[in-house]
């Protein structure tokens, strides 16, 4: 599939539903519980994807807009959630990555972007040469992707009760 900055939107504009629908009110196990060592819970996945619409997607596209390859990147703190999410309920995370997507997508739509501009070069501190367009599609697979990590969270929960069942359920870790 050739990316395109409209079903790119269509894809960034639902996920903060996505997660609500999945996560708000639920009970503390459901949220905070992850499935191993070094592993997100659903709670810290929503405070990472905050992070992000701070400090990663939009300003990092920005960066190219203005300075192309010129400039690297700000290096990303992945684990920055747990010093800023500290003492939050997940529904007020919920409500803070809404509010922060909304005015991302937004800015995205406004900035009307073109094919030239989509090739336009960046410097990722560690990945070296990136485009426009690479960091956009990411953008929407790294969504993709943690809604998964928190389908595989939740499922890893009862992956006892499950039973013989067990190799059946594909987001089990094997």
């Amino acid at each position: 599939m050739k990316f395109r900055v409209d079903q790119a939107i269509e894809v960034l504009s639902r996920t903060p539903r996505v997660l609500s629908g999945m996560l708000a009110g639920l009970s503390e196990p459901w949220i905070r519980n992850n499935y191993g060592e070094a592993t997100f819970s659903p709670f810290d996945v929503v405070g990472h994807l905050i992070h992000g619409e701070l400090t990663d997607w939009i300003p990092r596209a920005q960066m190219i807009l203005q300075h192309q390859d010129n400039q690297a990147f700000e290096p990303f703190d992945r684990y920055a959630m747990y010093r800023a999410s500290a003492g939050k309920s997940i529904n007020e995370l919920l409500d803070t990555f809404e509010t922060l997507r909304n005015q991302n997508v937004e800015t995205l739509r406004d900035m009307q972007l073109d094919a030239s501009q989509l090739a336009l070069p960046g410097k990722h501190p560690e990945l070296g040469p990136v485009t426009l367009e690479a960091l956009l599609a990411t953008w929407v697979a790294h969504d993709l992707n943690h809604i998964h990590q928190i389908a595989k969270c939740m499922a890893y929960q009862y992956r006892d009760a499950v039973g013989a069942w067990r190799p059946y359920i594909s987001l089990f870790p094997q």
